[in-house]
């Protein structure tokens, strides 16, 4: 907590910017923000919880009308005065119940795993691709590609494609660089409408709070050209889906240097990466199927998790619990020169904390128990024959959300990372949404069964 005299400071810096609300964006349990707005002159009062949540108005925060209120506190390092709107500064935030750490906000849990760490010398740098579509919503719902000349089989990187939607592209990348991101790329992505856009890693506390308000701010310049951004996993069965794969390392809390980073030539597999790295992979894959429940969320996500399906060709997307070197048919890969790991099965619907706290746990726990991934995968799994897989011992990833929630609420290690509650609250609510979608009759049903019988 910040001194009186800090926040006053911080107070009076915000109306000199001409900031005249603050809010304190906490995320409920699908990664969604959620607060409250206060006067600036309110500000004191914010930063010491004053504001106050009926928790069971909300999605995974694991409370019963009869409950006391939660609380939300605001971290007053990471404020984001908005471009659009120059009156409000976004806070990200994180819960408190009678005055401690609300062990059911996903951010908690986050910091719960970072300190957890950081006992053993370690802190996390993260870096997350953000792939999204923008997108036409027509009078009847459906979604459309608002460029009529976006339309080749293979769009990935095209000039075109990528100009013609040019003023989004650069309100978003402008924005990124204002706040001091770091963009070093952007591009038209693998499909129709699809975009992508890098910027530098950071910790990984950081990145999820700037993925949070990325997926926002993306949606707000969309908004301004009639247009809806999306990071649903996968809005067309024939394209290519929304990734947002998660670059790991480990760092020295002392030093700073990257703990996974080591020469090629001094590496026995050649990826350019450590024994403390291969050691966090193998942490990972050993929770690889329970994890994927948290790095794929949703019903719709497991339309992305496939070799091909309704594409004309290989769908980039990971349907093996496997790693491996610059080979992107592994769900874990080493991208060239080493140094971190991209976990590939991660997708635009996740909520980033609740992902970083159970990727983070397991990798801490392959390097407590000293776990060996084994060789790297080279070949093309997508091609491999299924007993040639079977006999290297890897496995599929699930391939609905029903079964990534049963590996997910299998899993021990799952309590240990992040406790009781918030790992039943995750149960809750996706078997709930397995269950509504289960329920649901499609176009599809519709269309293949009411004149068949």
């Amino acid at each position: 907590m910040k001194s009186a005299e800090e926040i006053r400071g911080i107070q009076k810096a915000l109306k000199d910017k001409g900031v005249k609300y603050c809010l304190g964006a906490y995320v409920d349990i699908h990664g969604i923000p959620k607060g409250k707005f206060v006067p600036v002159d309110h500000l004191p009062h914010m930063a010491h919880g004053s504001e106050l949540y009926t928790g069971y108005a909300l999605d995974g925060l694991g409370q019963a009308p009869n409950d006391d209120e939660i609380a939300s506190v605001p971290d007053l390092d990471h404020i984001i005065q908005l471009p659009w709107q120059p009156e409000v500064a976004w806070m990200p935030a994180d819960n408190t119940f009678h005055g401690q750490p609300y062990a059911v906000n996903t951010r908690v849990a986050l910091k719960k795993v970072l300190a957890e760490a950081a006992e053993m010398g370690f802190g996390l740098n993260l870096g997350i691709e953000c792939e999204l579509f923008v997108l036409r919503q027509e009078e009847d719902g459906s979604l459309s590609i608002p460029n009529a000349d976006d339309r080749l089989t293979k769009p990935c990187y095209d000039v075109r494609g990528f100009m013609d939607q040019f003023t989004w592209l650069d309100k978003v990348a402008s924005c990124i660089n204002d706040l001091g991101w770091d963009l070093y790329s952007f591009d038209h992505e693998d499909a129709n409408g699809q975009y992508e856009f890098d910027f530098q890693y950071s910790d990984a506390l950081t990145m999820c709070d700037r993925f949070i308000f990325f997926r926002y701010m993306a949606k707000q310049y969309a908004r301004e050209e009639g247009l809806l951004a999306t990071f649903m996993p996968k809005p067309f069965a024939n394209r290519t889906g929304n990734g947002a794969h998660f670059n790991m390392s480990l760092y020295d809390l002392d030093t700073g240097g990257n703990l996974f980073a080591c020469d090629p030539a001094d590496d026995p597999r050649g990826l350019g990466l450590t024994e403390l790295g291969y050691q966090f992979i193998a942490g990972i894959i050993k929770h690889g199927r329970a994890l994927c429940a948290v790095f794929s969320p949703t019903v719709n996500s497991y339309k992305r998790l496939v070799r091909q399906g309704d594409m004309a060709t290989f769908s980039w997307a990971p349907v093996f619990n496997s790693f491996g070197s610059n080979n992107r048919t592994n769900s874990i890969r080493v991208p060239l020169n080493g140094g971190r790991c991209e976990s590939r099965n991660a997708d635009g619907a996740l909520n980033p904390y609740l992902a970083a706290a159970l990727a983070l746990a397991a990798g801490l726990q392959g390097i407590r128990e000293a776990l060996d991934p084994g060789q790297p995968q080279d070949d093309n799994l997508y091609e491999l024959g299924e007993a040639e897989r079977a006999a290297r011992g890897i496995e599929f990833l699930p391939q609905s959300l029903t079964e990534a929630v049963e590996a997910f609420a299998a899993d021990p290690f799952v309590v240990e990372a992040i406790g009781q509650e918030l790992r039943d609250e995750f149960i809750h609510y996706k078997s709930n949404e397995w269950a509504a979608y289960h329920q649901s009759i499609s176009a599809w049903e519709i269309a293949r069964y009411s004149h068949l019988f």
